[in-house]
C-alpha cells in the first residue's frame, strides 16, 4: 500500500510539475517589450521601428510582442537611456551622445565635421573601430547596440540669417546638453543653451532662444520652420541614431534570437536611412516655397574655428580613433 501510494504520489507530483513547466513555457511564449524614442510618428525612425517590431514578431513566430512608444511618451532622451539600465524600457533608438555619458569614446562621432557625409557615417558604423566600441560599451553597461541609422546633417535655423562663423557670435542657440554639440557654437562665440528636445518649439516661439540646430527632416517633423526665418546649411555634424537593447533582454536571448534582433533592426536602419537621404534633398526646395531663407555658408570658417578653439584632444578624444574613422570607406 505504501509503495503504491508513493508511486501514485510521485506520479501526481510529476504531473503537477509538468503542468507548471508547460504553463511557464506558455507564459514565456510571448514576451512583451517596450521600445521607446523621442521622435514623431511621421518620422522614419518611428515608422521603421514599427516595421521592425512587426518583423521580429513574425520571424519569432509571435514570441516577441514589441510596442513602440514615440515622441517622448516614456520620457525624455536622458530618461529612456537610463531606462535601459533600470529596466523600465527594453529597447530604444537614441543618439549615442547619451551613451557617451557612460562610455565617452562614443562621443567622437559628434566631433564637428568628422564625417564627410551620411555614407561616411554608415561606413563608420560597419568599421572595426566602431565594432570595438560596441563591444567595450556592452562589457561596461550590458547594453547591446545593434544598428546605426543616418539621422541627417545638422543645419542651423535662426530668426536672422548669417553666412559664416563670425555671424553666429552672440546668438542664443538651443543645443543638446552634450559637449560635442556645443563645440561649433562655442567656437564661433554663440551662446549655446541646452533645452529638452520636446520643449524646443516653445522656446523658439517665445524667444527663450533665437536659434537651434537639427537635420532638415527634424526641422520639418518638429515644425521648427514655423517659428524660424532662415536655415543656414552649416552641416556641422553628420548625425546618427543607434538602436540599443537592454541587458535584461539581450542576456536572455539565444544566439539565434540575438541574430534575429540584429538583422531586423539593421534592415530597419537601412530603410530609414534611405528615406532620410531622399527627404533631405526634397526639403531644401520645400522650405524655400514656405518662405524661409536658405543660406549657403562658408563652412570652412566654422571648421577652422572648431579646430582652433575646440581641438579634438581638448574634448577627450584620440587622434587614433579620428584617423580610423577618417579611413572608413
Amino acid at each position: 500500500m505504501s509503495k503504491r501510494f508513493t508511486l501514485k504520489t510521485l506520479a501526481a507530483l510529476g504531473a503537477v510539475a509538468m503542468g507548471t513547466l508547460l504553463m511557464s513555457t506558455g507564459a514565456q511564449a510571448q514576451q512583451k517589450l517596450k521600445w521607446a524614442h523621442v521622435y514623431e510618428t511621421s518620422e522614419p525612425y518611428h515608422t521603421e521601428s514599427v516595421w521592425a517590431a512587426d518583423e521580429i514578431k513574425k520571424r519569432s513566430n509571435g514570441k516577441f510582442d514589441i510596442q513602440v512608444f514615440p515622441a517622448s511618451t516614456l520620457g525624455k532622451e536622458t530618461d529612456i537611456n537610463q531606462g535601459l539600465t533600470l529596466g523600465t524600457v527594453d529597447m530604444i533608438i537614441s543618439g549615442p551622445s547619451f551613451a557617451a555619458r557612460t562610455y565617452p569614446r562614443f562621443g567622437i562621432a559628434y566631433y564637428p565635421f568628422i564625417f564627410r557625409d551620411g555614407d561616411h557615417l554608415i561606413a563608420y558604423s560597419k568599421s572595426p573601430v566602431f565594432q570595438e566600441m560596441v563591444k567595450e560599451f556592452r562589457e561596461k553597461t550590458g547594453i547591446q547596440v545593434t544598428a546605426y541609422t543616418y539621422y541627417g546633417a545638422r543645419h542651423t535655423t535662426a530668426q536672422k540669417a548669417f553666412t559664416n562663423c563670425a555671424g553666429m557670435k552672440g546668438i542664443k542657440i538651443r543645443v543638446p546638453d552634450v559637449p560635442a554639440y556645443r563645440a561649433t557654437p562655442e567656437a564661433c562665440g554663440a551662446n549655446p543653451t541646452p533645452i529638452a528636445f520636446a520643449e524646443v518649439y516653445l522656446a523658439l516661439q517665445n524667444g527663450t532662444v533665437d536659434a537651434q540646430e537639427n537635420p532638415l527632416t527634424t526641422i520639418e517633423a518638429k515644425k521648427f520652420f514655423e517659428v524660424q526665418k532662415a536655415i543656414m546649411l552649416t552641416g556641422h555634424i553628420v548625425d546618427g541614431l543607434t538602436t540599443q537593447i537592454a541587458p535584461h533582454v539581450w542576456n536572455k536571448l539565444s544566439d539565434a534570437e540575438k541574430k534575429l534582433f540584429t538583422d531586423v533592426t539593421q534592415e530597419a536602419a537601412v530603410r530609414a536611412t534611405a528615406k532620410i537621404k531622399a527627404r533631405e534633398v526634397e526639403l531644401v526646395d520645400e522650405f524655400k516655397k514656405k518662405g524661409l531663407q536658405i543660406v549657403q555658408v562658408d563652412r570652412k570658417s566654422f571648421q577652422d574655428a572648431v579646430l582652433k578653439n575646440k581641438p579634438l584632444t581638448s574634448m577627450g578624444f584620440t587622434q587614433s580613433d579620428f584617423d580610423k574613422i577618417q579611413a572608413a570607406k
